[in-house]
């Protein structure tokens, strides 16, 4: 009797660890901001933070190739907000360089990984959902055999 394989949880995803490990970050270095940017710059920093690992666990809960795309561009465009945020904060001085760019770096694989993880389900979603796949899938198969 063979058994089955436990589901996969979002929590074994590397995107989803790394984007909270992400936000962590993000919320120790703006926590380091000027009190005057505590509802600009921090209070924006964070909510573009924490979406991403958020979006990614949403999509991926839907078990649906289509939606789990929709919100992995989601938070592909929060990824893209918060580098944006961080890049001003680095600009006006409250982050230094030093501090910047690891987490920029972090950003960027994390937008990386997103990328990546939206093409493949794109292409999923392409392969069984193309218009006349099946048939072309046949005719490969039948021209194969022809051989």
């Amino acid at each position: 009797m063979r058994r089955m394989r436990e589901p996969q949880t979002v929590k074994s995803l590397k995107i989803w660890q790394k984007s909270v490990d992400l936000v962590v970050v993000c919320h120790r270095a703006s926590a380091k901001f000027p009190n005057d940017e505590r509802f600009g710059l921090i209070s924006q920093i964070r909510r573009a933070a924490v979406p991403i690992p958020a979006n990614i666990a949403e999509g991926y809960g839907r078990w649906n190739s289509r939606e789990f795309a929709r919100f992995l561009a989601i938070a592909s465009g929060s990824a893209r907000e918060l580098e944006t945020h961080l890049i001003v904060a680095e600009k006006l001085g409250y982050l230094s360089t030093a501090e910047a760019v690891p987490v920029l770096r972090s950003v960027d694989e994390v937008a990386r990984m997103i990328f990546a993880m939206l093409a493949k389900t794109n292409s999923t979603i392409l392969t069984k959902n193309a218009p006349g796949a099946s048939q072309r899938l046949a005719n490969a198969a039948t021209s194969l055999s022809d051989r």
